[in-house]
C-alpha cells in the first residue's frame, strides 16, 4: 500500500476561492517555492521506491495539486470525488487518467471528498464525514470493496478532511490527535484493537498526521519533532519535507498523492467490474 501513487504537477496551484479554514486569497502561495516542495516531495516518494505517476493540471484547476480528493481506489476499482462545487472541474481529468490506467471507475452517488475521507487500514475503512462527504456514502463503499468501514466525524472545520487527523502508519498501527475527532469516533476509533499513537495538538496543526506510510517509510512535514521521534523509535524511516506553501491551501504530504495500490480486505468477494 502507498507504492503506487498518481501525483498531479503544482505548476497552476494558487489559492483562488477559500472553501478551507487554510485558504486565504489575500495570501498566496510563492509560485517558485510551491513547485520545489511539490517536486521533493515526489523526490521522496521514489527514493523510497514507490512509483509515482504523474498527471498534468488543468490552469482553471488550480487546487488540482491535491490528488488525494480525486477519488478513493481500491482493487483496480476507484470511486471518484464528489467535490465542493469550486473543484467540480478537476473531475473528469481525473476519470479520463483513471480510465486510461485501466481503473473501474464509478461515480459517487453523494458528496465525497475521495481519499481525504476514506483512509484503508487492513479490512477497515476509516471513513470520514460531516464536512465534505456525507455518511451515506459508507453503505455504497462497504459494498463496492468489501471493507468494514469505520464512520469517523471530525470535530471541527479545522479537521475538514479525516486526513488531517488520523494517519495509517501500517494496517495495525494509527498516529492521531483525539481532539479532532468527536467523542463517539475517538472512541470508536479505540475500540478497533489497533495500535494508536497520540498526536499533541501543535503538531497536528502543522499538518503533521497528513503523511504518506508504506509501512517501512514515512513521509511527512517538518515541524512535528515528536511524532517522527516516534516513529522512528518504532523502526520506520521518516523523511520531513517543507510544506509551508502547499498547506497555504490547506494541504500536505498526504493531499499531493492518491493511492492506487490499496488491497481489497483478505475476506472481501470478488465484485463485478463497471
Amino acid at each position: 500500500m502507498n507504492r503506487d501513487l498518481l501525483m498531479s504537477n503544482a505548476a497552476h496551484f494558487r489559492i483562488s476561492y477559500e472553501i478551507n479554514p487554510y485558504m486565504d486569497i489575500g495570501c498566496q502561495p510563492d509560485a517558485k517555492a510551491a513547485l520545489v516542495e511539490h517536486e521533493a516531495i515526489s523526490a521522496a516518494h521514489r527514493a523510497a521506491g514507490r512509483t509515482v505517476r504523474v498527471m498534468e493540471s488543468a490552469p482553471e484547476c488550480p487546487d488540482m495539486v491535491y490528488t488525494a480528493n480525486a477519488a478513493f481506489v481500491c482493487d483496480q476499482r476507484a470511486v471518484l470525488g464528489a467535490p465542493p462545487p469550486a473543484r467540480q472541474e478537476e473531475i473528469p481529468y481525473f476519470r479520463s487518467v483513471l480510465k486510461e490506467n485501466e481503473f473501474d471507475v464509478f461515480d459517487a452517488p453523494y458528496p465525497f471528498s475521495g481519499q481525504g475521507d476514506a483512509l484503508a487500514c487492513g479490512r477497515f475503512l476509516l471513513a470520514g464525514y460531516g464536512r465534505r462527504t456525507d455518511r451515506r456514502i459508507h453503505d455504497f463503499m462497504a459494498e463496492l470493496f468489501g471493507h468494514e468501514v469505520v464512520p469517523l466525524q471530525t470535530a471541527s472545520d479545522q479537521w475538514y478532511d479525516l486526513d488531517l487527523a488520523v494517519a495509517v502508519i501500517d494496517e495495525r498501527t494509527l498516529a492521531y490527535h483525539p481532539q479532532a475527532l468527536t467523542a463517539p469516533s475517538r472512541s470508536r476509533l479505540r475500540d478497533l484493537g489497533l495500535d494508536l499513537i497520540e498526536v499533541g495538538v501543535q503538531e497536528a496543526r502543522a499538518f503533521a498526521l497528513n503523511l504518506i506510510s508504506d509501512g517501512t517509510t514515512v513521509t511527512m512535514t517538518v515541524g512535528a519533532p515528536r511524532l517522527a521521534a516516534t516513529l522512528r523509535e518504532r523502526g520506520l524511516t521518516v523523511a520531513e519535507l517543507n510544506t509551508t506553501q502547499l498547506r497555504k491551501g490547506g494541504g500536505g504530504v498526504r493531499c499531493t498523492a492518491l493511492t492506487l495500490d490499496n488491497p481489497a480486505p483478505a475476506d472481501a468477494s470478488p465484485l463485478p467490474s463497471s
